[in-house]
């Protein structure tokens, strides 16, 4: 998926790649038991009902003429088991179908799922969440239908058309060939709509993830749009991507409703022309026509455009599913750019040593964000990251968790290639509290526990109080079992921070960063916070980014960072000592303070 926005229509693929569809079969294969039971039911349903207009033409023919009610009756109870067969036969359909095509929108929707966790935080920087959200749920739920009912309907109703055409042909074969010569003028009617359908419904996609981005985009800055009475303008927007998305969904199904009309046409037209020239050959004595036979046929008519209808109802729901399926194997299909490398080893339990080596990283090619950064933190250091907006801070604190991979040079922790080892092994020894305090619908509790599934409630209360957030937990309605909702829109920027914090905190790291994460916090309540954390951060190597430098006086390093370098590295009184970036820095906030 192309870097682009909202209103950017996603690039569309000039052919289809027919290895989509061989991928899909990938996820059909495991249930092909199950289909073959069902088909097998199916057709042999439908063989059966097959009888049933012969049984009427003989009926017509033979047993009225010689009042024979016996046979009549016999005939009768045939087609009353065949309809029960039929019936019970298309209950297990409905059933089996509906089971197998859940399994498999299920196994679609956890791969893709399964693979987004894995993309690097880069996939997310550049797209509108909404276009990512639109394929997990509304592309993977429109190839329901298909699944659960297209492909078996497919398979015996192609089966149907050959049992038809023998019983047709064994009735008559010259009544058979007219109705034959409809299919023609149909398969033009195919090929003339193929690709203008398929591009149709690629373009409705398209519209619907541009809508769908914008509607995400809108909910989540809500905030913002009423701070400056955006609504109109914003409604405006919206209301112009609705209407994008109306047409062009009004463009596709124009092309999907031309194949229904087209096959109705085209039999009503060939079962006239049977009628008349059924009717003047019976009537002529030609050809061995009589009532039962042109009554028997004419329901075989019926029963041979029907399963084409059918297939051109199926060949719609393929064309519009396949523009659907090169938007999520796309999206599968994307590389996970941070992955374990072939044969990496589990990191052994983190000590805390922390070394830079010659490392150069951009975020796009050619673009240098660090250039050749070189220092080592030794265990139980505390480093402070400083500089201006841009200046690669966090980039710094990203790779020591290797959300990105170094452009050259490397990483190492207690001597060891964070590059060789397993991302997870690596992380789960790690605290790491972002500038973003996200917060996760759910109990407060729950929230902190997140960085420690396996934590006891007192632990989770312990972390909290370390970090200065029981006191106004207690105060809230439920204390810990509060309810917050997504984005902890129910609490202030300050508190979503101690709650990632104690989050950070209880996972018991060797490693822990902290971007920016007093940044929220009323100057009082920072004051006992750092009491607090100066027992929990001895013995443990920690990397904090401030732009408050009141927080980080404390630190055994500080670095100054600006233009993807180190410029200045040593302690604050060092740092001051040396009358340049940093004390220029910590000048101008004192002198803003004493302001």
């Amino acid at each position: 998926m192309a870097r682009n926005k909202y209103d950017v229509d996603e690039v569309l693929e000039d052919r289809f790649d027919v290895n989509q569809l061989k991928r899909l079969a990938g996820y059909i294969r495991p249930y092909r038991k199950q289909m073959a039971a069902v088909i097998f039911m199916m057709l042999t349903a439908s063989a059966l009902a097959m009888l049933i207009p012969r049984f009427l033409m003989t009926v017509m023919d033979e047993c009225i003429p010689q009042k024979d009610m016996k046979t009549i009756g016999l005939y009768s109870l045939f087609t009353f088991l065949i309809a029960l067969y039929v019936s019970v036969s298309l209950r297990f359909k409905i059933k089996i179908t509906n089971e197998i095509g859940q399994n498999i929108i299920h196994k679609l929707r956890y791969d893709i799922f399964a693979h987004l966790q894995e993309l690097p935080f880069s996939y997310y920087d550049t797209r509108p969440h909404g276009k990512i959200q639109v394929r997990v749920v509304n592309y993977v739920n429109s190839l329901s239908d298909l699944l659960s009912n297209g492909i078996i309907n497919t398979i015996t109703d192609l089966c149907n058309l050959v049992f038809i055409l023998f019983f047709m042909l064994w009735i008559n074969v010259r009544l058979t060939l007219i109705c034959l010569c409809g299919l023609p003028v149909l398969v033009l009617v195919v090929v003339l709509i193929k690709k203008k359908q398929r591009v149709a419904w690629q373009i409705q996609s398209n519209k619907q993830s541009n809508l769908n981005a914008y509607l995400a985009e809108s909910i989540n800055g809500i905030r913002v749009t009423q701070s400056f009475t955006r609504e109109s303008r914003n409604t405006d927007i919206f209301n112009q991507l609705s209407r994008g998305y109306r047409e062009s969904w009004m463009r596709a199904v124009k092309f999907n409703f031309l194949m229904g009309p087209s096959v109705d046409i085209i039999s009503t037209v060939t079962t006239a022309f049977i009628y008349v020239l059924g009717i003047q050959w019976m009537l002529g004595g030609d050809g061995g026509i009589t009532v039962g036979v042109l009554v028997a046929f004419t329901a075989y008519i019926s029963r041979f455009w029907n399963p084409i209808n059918t297939l051109a109802n199926f060949y719609n729901s393929l064309l519009t599913a396949i523009s659907y399926l090169e938007r999520i194997f796309e999206t599968i299909d994307e590389e996970v750019q941070v992955k374990d490398v072939e044969g990496a080893m589990e990191m052994p339990l983190i000590e805390g040593k922390i070394q830079f080596r010659d490392v150069v990283f951009g975020y796009e090619d050619g673009q240098i964000i660090l250039d050749h950064i070189d220092f080592t933190a030794n265990q139980g250091e505390s480093f402070a990251i400083v500089g201006p907006t841009g200046a690669g801070k966090t980039t710094i604190v990203n790779l020591i968790s290797r959300f990105y991979n170094v452009g050259s040079g490397a990483v190492y922790i207690d001597d060891v290639d964070i590059s060789k080892v397993t991302i997870r092994s690596l992380r789960s020894q790690m605290g790491i509290m972002m500038q973003d305090s996200f917060i996760f619908s759910g109990s407060i509790m729950d929230n902190i526990r997140y960085g420690n599934m396996e934590a006891s409630d007192e632990d989770v209360i312990r972390a909290a109080r370390t970090v200065c957030a029981h006191d106004f937990i207690m105060k809230m309605d439920s204390g810990y079992q509060t309810q917050v909702n997504e984005r902890g829109s129910r609490l202030s920027a300050g508190q979503r921070q101690l709650i990632s914090f104690a989050r950070a905190l209880l996972a018991d790291p060797k490693i822990l960063i902290l971007d920016e994460a007093t940044s929220s916090i009323d100057t009082e309540t920072e004051i006992v916070l750092q009491r607090g954390l100066k027992e929990l951060l001895k013995g443990r190597t920690s990397f904090i980014i401030a732009h408050r430098l009141s927080t980080i006086q404390n630190a055994d390093c500080i670095m100054y960072v600006d233009r993807g370098k180190i410029l200045e590295r040593g302690t604050h009184e060092e740092l001051l000592a040396l009358k340049g970036e940093y004390s220029n820095l910590y000048l101008s906030q004192f002198d803003f303070l004493k302001k």
